[in-house]
């Protein structure tokens, strides 16, 4: 390994948590000389509307953080990589550690690229963000020599999403008749020969203990490594109405489906950090024009546990509904074509029980309205 002695970098940010700087070198960051250290004259901010900070000039202020020297040549590829990902690039500073001036490079944003919001801290990162960042930045760091930053600038809100989604995964369902992770052991490795990008295709070898007691043999499997999605059926229970959307899907197309349109309930990614109701509230706006203010939980559920980590937080949507309301929506920049659809509730049933509902969460939506409709209208 090729140290350059000196050569120095100032951390002011988020890689100055250990765990993190690690992930993106690759190596124990014990090995690596690093100091206390402070940029005067610079301010860090959280970038606006960002998980991460910023910094910039200005004038009386001093930027907390670490002087970090011996770095190698493949360290210094690996943190630009990873910075480049959020449009930061080192620059040359003079920072002030121990009384004394030492010349260093320093990880600022391109021109315009963010805005400076409210004062960064620390510990308020770590406890919001740090775990999800983590996880982001091993799946940046798989990439690092085989596509660009700009590519993975690209890619970020993806693998945060899905990093969010192993956050929102610890808050799991009850146990009260399943056998839960302490009474069935399972051993897993991963293995290298997947797919990540926007999609992701984890193989593994797994092994676990049997419900009589005993081992299972260690099996070559792999999963679909997905998001957590928010869905959403509005309903309107005075004219007994719901709302249905439509829109083409890649999946019948591929499978040869002649008619590859669905009838969907409204849906979305759920974004990193974002808790899935308001995420059911962004989505009813873009994808039907419905400010939602009465949204209550359905019911939480896999999409195909078997092979797929993709989860569903599912919401009912109270609101007025009139089959004015409908039309066509989607984001243009998102390339969405969605068309509405307002009915009876009976009349989605004929749908559901003809065939023509052939999507399962729609299906399964519908049923679960059934069961609280009656007490639902009379609240009306």
């Amino acid at each position: 390994m090729s140290v350059d002695k000196a050569r120095a970098l100032f951390f002011y940010g988020t890689l100055r948590h250990m765990p993190l700087l690690e992930i993106v070198l690759g190596r124990d960051a014990a090995l690596i000389d690093v100091r206390p250290a402070q940029l005067p004259d610079h301010a860090v901010n959280w970038a606006e509307g960002e998980m991460f900070p910023m910094i910039a000039a200005q004038q009386g202020a001093a930027a907390q953080g670490l002087l970090v020297q011996g770095l190698s040549e493949q360290d210094i590829a690996r943190l630009r990589f990873y910075e480049g990902g959020f449009a930061y690039d080192l620059s040359p500073r003079v920072v002030e550690i121990g009384g004394a001036e030492r010349a260093a490079e320093v990880f600022f944003p391109a021109r315009d690229s963010w805005r400076a919001g409210a004062p960064w801290d620390l510990q308020a990162w770590r406890g919001e963000w740090g775990a999800l960042s983590e996880h982001a930045a091993r799946e940046v760091m798989e990439h690092f020599g085989q596509r660009s930053a700009q590519q993975i600038a690209h890619l970020l809100p993806f693998f945060r999403a899905r990093a969010w989604a192993k956050e929102l995964a610890k808050d799991g369902a009850p146990s009260t008749l399943r056998r839960d992770m302490q009474s069935g052991a399972v051993s897993l490795r991963k293995r290298d020969d997947g797919y990540a990008g926007f999609f992701r295709l984890e193989t593994f070898d797994v092994s676990h203990t049997r419900f009589d007691g005993g081992q299972s043999e260690t099996l070559e499997r792999g999963a679909f490594v997905a998001y957590d999605a928010a869905l959403v059926l509005p309903y309107d229970p005075a004219r007994d109405l719901v709302m249905l959307i439509e829109q083409m899907r890649y999946g019948p197309l591929l499978r040869g489906d002649p008619r590859p349109w669905c009838l969907e309930p409204i849906a979305g990614l759920v974004d990193a950090g974002e808790a899935p109701i308001e995420t059911a509230r962004r989505e009813a706006v873009e994808e039907a024009g419905l400010v939602l203010k009465d949204i209550r939980p359905m019911l939480k559920t896999y999409a195909s546990p078997g092979y797929s980590t993709e989860f569903f937080h599912c919401f009912l949507g109270l609101c007025p509904l009139d089959p004015a309301q409908e039309g066509l929506h989607g984001l243009a920049s998102e390339s969405e074509d969605i068309r509405s659809h307002v009915m009876p509730y009976t009349r989605a049933m004929e749908l559901l029980e003809s065939g023509e509902i052939n999507q399962a969460p729609l299906a399964m939506m519908l049923l679960w309205l059934g069961r609280q409709r009656s007490e639902l209208r009379g609240l009306a």
